[in-house]
């Protein structure tokens, strides 16, 4: 089969979701008996009750994947999304953001969520000073897809396609990821994973390992994500186990950088410096939006690690989870190459 030139780098499955983000001291964290740096599904009347205990706070339209294509759109890369909203008005801002951001975003909207309690999806995200994040979230609607939402067209017309870990909890959506994966395969392109959260993994540990051992090529993870996975704290030990499942393995360490495994080959790629942390929320995504790009271009594992590394820079620096300077352009500037 002679495979087609794609029409995106990266299309990414992911929840839907709407940030709510607020500062908050260590206190509140323990009032409200969260585990700082933690992510937790709640439900709606939760989620009200933390809304209403929270500092004053930003929206902002956010979902892991969703965060990743947006940073994509930045680079000046293609990018498209399928994701869960309900026809309420946070659906509408949600679909107006990423549509903004250059993302094309055509999954049918759910209806009538809001009547049935499954509104477009939130999370409540509250940071404290050093930057650290503590989610927790609503899944709503964004916990409503299922295979019928799966465009095996668009998927196929995508170099990778980029599972987010989170949707990986509710069985409908699992069926999804299989479902996009196959049709990626189907078109000779690439399945890549995100860990997400060490919660995750910890859920769903031996059905993870099975779905990367049967369908994932790449996957990204932080250094705790990998340790859950692997129920180890030894890292290169962990890394080597997971870079032997997969074509690529990529963990992010923090402000120690990078690592991006092939094979044999081992790069470590170095943080970009920055003067202060304002808020850790999206740094992963963002690393994803420019390693996934990278690789989805050709690029080698450095070159793409560090336009991964470039977007977590950028992000941490100011609230939000999404890119508020143009990523090609700081590309440019900082001399790194995009294709």
């Amino acid at each position: 089969m002679t495979q087609t030139a794609p029409t995106y780098d990266v299309i990414a499955v992911g929840n839907a979701i709407v940030d709510v983000l607020a500062p908050c001291e260590p206190a509140f964290l323990a009032a409200q008996g969260l585990v700082a740096g933690s992510m937790q599904l709640v439900d709606a009347e939760h989620s009200a009750a933390l809304y209403a205990a929270m500092a004053p706070g930003v929206e902002a339209s956010g979902g892991s994947a969703g965060n990743t294509v947006a940073g994509v759109g930045s680079f000046g890369g293609r990018a498209a999304y399928i994701g869960k909203v309900a026809d309420d008005q946070l659906g509408g801002v949600f679909t107006h953001d990423i549509t903004a951001a250059g993302v094309h975003f055509g999954t049918p909207p759910l209806q009538n969520g809001a009547a049935t309690g499954q509104g477009t999806g939130v999370c409540m995200i509250n940071v404290t000073d050093d930057g650290q994040r503590t989610m927790c979230t609503f899944l709503g609607a964004a916990n409503q897809l299922t295979v019928d939402d799966i465009d095996a067209d668009l998927i196929g017309a995508s170099a990778i396609v980029y599972l987010e870990g989170y949707l990986f909890d509710p069985a409908p959506a699992r069926a999804a990821f299989e479902a996009a994966a196959a049709a990626a395969h189907a078109a000779g392109r690439k399945v890549a994973i995100t860990l997400s959260d060490s919660f995750v993994v910890h859920r769903w540990r031996t059905e993870l390992l099975e779905f990367i051992a049967a369908s994932a090529d790449i996957v990204l993870a932080n250094e705790a994500e990998l340790a859950a996975l692997f129920e180890t704290e030894d890292f290169d030990a962990a890394a080597d186990r997971l870079a032997a499942m997969v074509d690529i393995a990529a963990v992010t360490r923090g402000a120690d950088g990078s690592v991006v495994i092939a094979g044999k080959q081992r790069v470590k790629v170095s943080a970009f410096p920055v003067d202060k942390v304002v808020d850790t929320t999206g740094a992963g995504d963002q690393y994803a939006a420019g390693l996934l790009l990278g690789l989805a271009r050709g690029l080698s594992l450095e070159d793409a690690g560090k336009l991964g590394s470039l977007a977590a820079s950028e992000v941490i620096t100011h609230w939000g989870p999404r890119p508020m300077t143009t990523l090609e352009t700081l590309a440019k500037d900082r001399g790194l190459t995009l294709a």
